[in-house]
């Protein structure tokens, strides 16, 4: 039987030999981590290499995501459909080991991490899922959600703002079934940390609430296994196991330097190594005694094997929980979805409220949720003003099987990649909310939701210089532009009740991305709608008005607020017989996605005197309105003022638009 170490220089030969097969990488972390890797994972971690979705596996992290070798030398070895030959390819185009994980990409990768921090916040949604998972379903004698979530973080995960973030809350919100392990090596890419990282994080996680254990000897296996065990016993309290490791572990001239860290070691560092470490086999290979010893598919479907057994029995005592639970796991909504989602969207229409479209939105999700007992939401310290809390919503951090609501403080980052985590773990639909002006202090757990994808709903209220005295600093310009400028991202801005609904419902129904729902703070004017043109909304942008001869000179484009003001100069240009037409795009992506006959129907080659309005920055709308069209919108920061006042301002005015038109049939 080999021995402990043995197996972890398996990971450390992996991890040297794909990194020098690249020329690319990042060595230094795998090999001081593979020590506390070989532990957990031979020990502790209950999975299953055959079924990585299985639902109740526990979840591994790689928040320190640089370090990926790791993790595919790990998924390698225990048995995932991750070949010797995709090793080999590391960081090669199209291969499953890319240079840092990427979940749909490689077998039994949960997220998409490299950024550093987000892996934590992540793993922190996941926990905070199983947790309220176990608090709704588990029953006497049937515990069927029980696991933990277990990450890996170095020092340049907590040197990030989002760990402050998120640690914070995941001390506050109790989640005893996280653990995470802090590589300190005392090395990042410029050297000693002692120059710019002082903190003492072990009193800092304390003072969060965690249980901290210090000093854990991150190359002795019996102290990692003694530390595992210790953090297990707390129910209530996150663990943070402080492990003291040697960054490049074997590589003689380049252990505990940052010569380690961020490439290869060299052909004579890794012959150096090899012969440190006592490794005496060639480049990537194993010897079949390690590969038996790492092998974790027999005990992972036996794992799994009891589970459902244990899972049957319940759904036998307990039929609707069980299939409830089910269907949460599997993505799918519920049966009667479409129907009401559809009769809400009609009623909406018949009814025509002028609201807010932020209370168009509270008005949407008091329709769906209690039909969607996964939807869980929560906002920024601005619950309030986003009005993203509904009559149904129970706080998380209550002993409620019900709870649904996140109360996030005020965390934007954090509480958006905390999202990607509850997306990721299964059974949950997250939303979480803040102004859109604060989107970019999330932009980057956004745009990971794109990447990942994750299935997460980020609600952005207060769109525009609408929101009025507040001023610039809160007025959102560039704001817009830069979210639909992210792949696979969605961003919706309606202009009215029943826009709102359709972007609530195509983003509950959308499960390969993210999407970013847009509201207003003031109040919107409905739009009558035919049935046709009920049913377009979902395709991103359709036709809401043409002249009663369907014969136009002009098209005004226009989102969210500014469609009424597109609505009311096309009226007022008729009075002058000009026809115009006017369009309103909700969602560009959508819009842009449809077959290209659809798209020319709503605007047509021909007409090139075309106008967009959009009270945000103008240079996203020349796609559509091309050289000979115009655009009313931004181009410098708002101001502070009512709102009436700054619209008429900065132009966005029935006399302007229509001046607007003009100057482009010239």
């Amino acid at each position: 039987m080999p021995s402990r170490r043995e197996l972890a220089n398996a990971i450390r030969a992996l991890a040297m030999d794909a990194v020098e097969a690249a020329n690319s990488g990042h060595p230094g972390m795998p090999m001081g981590m593979a020590d506390i890797a070989e532990v957990l994972w031979n020990d502790f971690l209950s999975h299953n290499p055959r079924n990585p979705k299985w639902p109740n596996r526990d979840r591994f992290v790689l928040s320190n995501g640089h370090g990926s070798m790791l993790q595919y030398a790990l998924l390698h070895l225990s048995g995932y459909d991750l070949s010797i030959g995709q090793i080999k390819r590391f960081r090669q185009l199209h291969s499953k080991t890319a240079g840092h994980p990427e979940a749909g990409e490689t077998p039994g990768v949960e997220t998409t991490t490299g950024p550093l921090g987000q892996g934590l916040a992540n793993a922190v949604g996941m926990a905070l899922a199983e947790k309220l998972l176990a608090r709704r379903y588990n029953r006497d004698g049937f515990t069927i959600v029980d696991h933990c979530t277990y990450v890996f973080v170095g020092d340049g995960c907590l040197m990030e703002g989002i760990s402050h973030e998120a640690a914070s809350l995941a001390g506050t919100l109790k989640l005893g079934k996280l653990i995470a392990f802090y590589d300190d090596n005392g090395i990042s890419i410029d050297g000693e940390v002692r120059g710019w990282f002082t903190d003492d994080t072990p009193r800092r996680f304390e003072a969060y609430g965690w249980e901290v254990l210090r000093d854990v000897d991150g190359h002795n296996p019996e102290a990692i296994k003694a530390a595992i065990v210790s953090a297990g016993l707390d129910p209530e309290r996150p663990t943070l196991i402080c492990c003291k490791t040697i960054i490049g572990f074997g590589a003689p001239r380049k252990q505990g330097k940052e010569s380690a860290h961020g490439s290869a070691l060299g052909r004579d560092e890794v012959a150096a190594a090899r012969l440190q470490l006592g490794w005496t086999h060639a480049p990537f290979v194993i010897p079949d005694a390690i590969y038996d010893a790492w092998n974790a598919e027999a005990r992972g479907a036996e794992r799994e094997t009891t589970w459902n057994a244990l899972f049957a029995r319940y759904a036998q005592a307990h039929p609707e929980p069980a299939a409830e639970f089910e269907r949460r796991m599997a993505g799918e909504l519920p049966a009667a979805w479409a129907a009401h989602a559809e009769a809400t969207i009609r009623k909406l229409q018949a009814e025509g409220p002028a609201v807010a479209s932020r209370k168009a939105s509270q008005m949407a999700i008091d329709a769906f949720a209690p039909l969607l007992p996964e939807l869980i939401g929560g906002s920024a310290d601005l619950a309030g003003s986003n009005l993203t809390l509904w009559k149904g919503a129970r706080d998380v951090n209550v002993p409620d099987a019900a709870g649904n609501y996140i109360y996030y403080g005020v965390r934007e980052f954090g509480m958006s990649a905390i999202s990607n985590g509850l997306a990721l773990h299964g059974g949950f639909i997250p939303y979480d909310a803040t102004f859109l002006v604060f989107s970019d202090y999330a932009r980057n757990a956004v745009r990971m939701s794109a990447l990942i994808p994750a299935h997460a709903i980020h609600v952005y209220t207060h769109d525009s210089i609408g929101l009025g005295e507040d001023g610039p600093t809160h007025q959102p310009v560039e704001h817009l532009a830069s979210l639909r400028l992210i792949p696979n991202n969605r961003v919706w801005r309606p202009c009215d009740a029943v826009e709102s609904a359709v972007a609530w419902r195509q983003a509950l129904e959308r499960r390969d991305g993210p999407a970013c729902l847009v509201f207003s703070r003031q109040t919107l004017a409905h739009q009558q709608r035919s049935d046709e043109q009920l049913a377009r909304i979902a395709r991103g942008g359709y036709v809401l008005s043409d002249p009663p001869d369907a014969a136009f000179r002009a098209i005004l484009i226009a989102t969210g607020s500014e469609v009424e003001l597109a609505m009311q100069a096309m009226r007022a240009l008729a009075q002058q017989d000009i026809g115009v037409r006017v369009v309103s795009m909700p969602c560009a992506e959508v819009f842009d996605a449809q077959p290209p006959e659809y798209r020319e129907g709503v605007l047509p080659g021909w007409c090139r005197a075309r106008v967009a309005v959009e009270a945000a920055s103008s240079d996203y709308w020349r796609k559509y309105v091309g050289l000979d069209g115009a655009v009313v919108g931004m181009t410098t920061f708002g101001a502070s003022a009512p709102a009436e006042v700054l619209f008429a301002h900065f132009g966005f005015s029935v006399e302007h638009v229509i001046d607007t038109v003009r100057a482009t049939l010239r």
